[in-house]
């Protein structure tokens, strides 16, 4: 397999694990990190072998694809930068603040034949990758998320930073376009909305209940799908799926059974299935499209919030 040449952009508590999956990739070599701190990136540049660098534009013409974890107001400049010069991409969720946005990359991407990869990272958890081949029909979900309160977080809404996670899955799961959607929620300690329900209406008639909070006392990350007589039930956290059927005709009683799903490091999984697009030349598992399609969702459940609209309302 081709050697592929990769830079980090951004370094903090997100982007240092992202370099230090590439730095022990065998067929990878981590030319650089950046980070505006430029003491974070020496540290980190120091512990991976690697050179620290200040600015993003140091890295072009000298990798073949990087990681760009940075704040999410700053995705779409930097992506650009590089997409712009056919440079591969995986750049952290919500992909960009605005939808215009999303299509100028996705644009760029498929222009200059790059590949852009969004983070979305419980595609590859065991908890959904157990579960996603047996769904055929869902017709209901339950997505809850739960979060203490953390600062590192806030630079957008729960919709955006949380709840996203669980749009892109119930999304890919339901197998269909999203109809209309009902949502409220709240704005706790900062201006950005910090707990948010919606409910989804798919095309297809599936609906989908999510919650997300990052003012909860406890973490929680689970989803129910209740498909035809099976409830699946995930656990993110865990890593661990089940599956509920009917005992049978003497035991109207639903027996649980576990599904095999073996712990994984879900980040080094999404990047070495990154790294493996760019080699073998194909579609990542989460595209800039699936990313647009969770960022649009998202962007009207905030929106209604903000206006204080809870009736349905079509989805764009």
């Amino acid at each position: 397999m081709k050697r592929i040449k990769v830079g980090v952009v951004g370094v903090g508590y997100l982007g240092r694990f992202h370099a230090e999956k590439y730095a022990g990739l065998a067929d990878v070599d981590l030319v650089g990190v950046v980070d505006a701190d430029r003491d974070r990136a020496a540290q980190i540049a120091e512990k991976l072998n690697t050179r620290p660098l200040a600015d993003p534009r140091d890295l072009i013409g000298h990798v073949d694809a990087v990681s760009i974890v940075v704040p999410t107001v700053q995705h779409h400049r930097v992506a650009k930068l590089f997409l712009e010069r056919a440079i591969h991409v995986l750049i952290e969720k919500p992909m960009t603040v605005t939808l215009e946005q999303a299509d100028e990359l996705i644009a760029l991407a498929a222009g200059n034949g790059a590949i852009l990869q969004v983070g979305h990272i419980e595609r590859f958890n065991p908890a959904i990758t157990a579960v996603r081949p047996m769904i055929n029909s869902p017709r209901y979900m339950i997505a809850e998320r739960s979060a203490p309160f953390n600062v590192r977080c806030t630079d957008v809404s729960v919709v955006l930073d949380l709840m996203i996670h669980d749009l892109d899955v119930v999304l890919d799961l339901a197998g269909s376009a999203p109809k209309e959607v009902s949502a409220a929620g709240a704005a706790v300690i900062r201006e950005e909305i910090d707990m948010a329900m919606a409910r989804i209406v798919f095309e297809s008639g599936c609906v989908a209940d999510v919650s997300a909070s990052r003012v909860s006392d406890e973490k929680k990350r689970e989803l129910r799908i209740f498909d035809g007589k099976n409830v699946y039930a995930s656990d993110y956290q865990a890593q661990k799926a089940s599956v509920s059927r009917r005992g049978g005709a003497e035991s109207p009683e639903f027996v649980a059974l576990d599904l095999a799903a073996e712990r994984r490091d879900t980040l080094a999984d999404e990047i070495r299935s990154f790294v493996k697009s760019i080699q073998e030349g194909t579609r990542p598992i989460v595209s800039g499209i699936e990313g647009r399609r969770a960022l649009a969702l998202a962007t009207a459940i905030a929106d209604n919030i903000s206006r204080g609209i809870t009736a349905f309302v079509p989805v764009p």
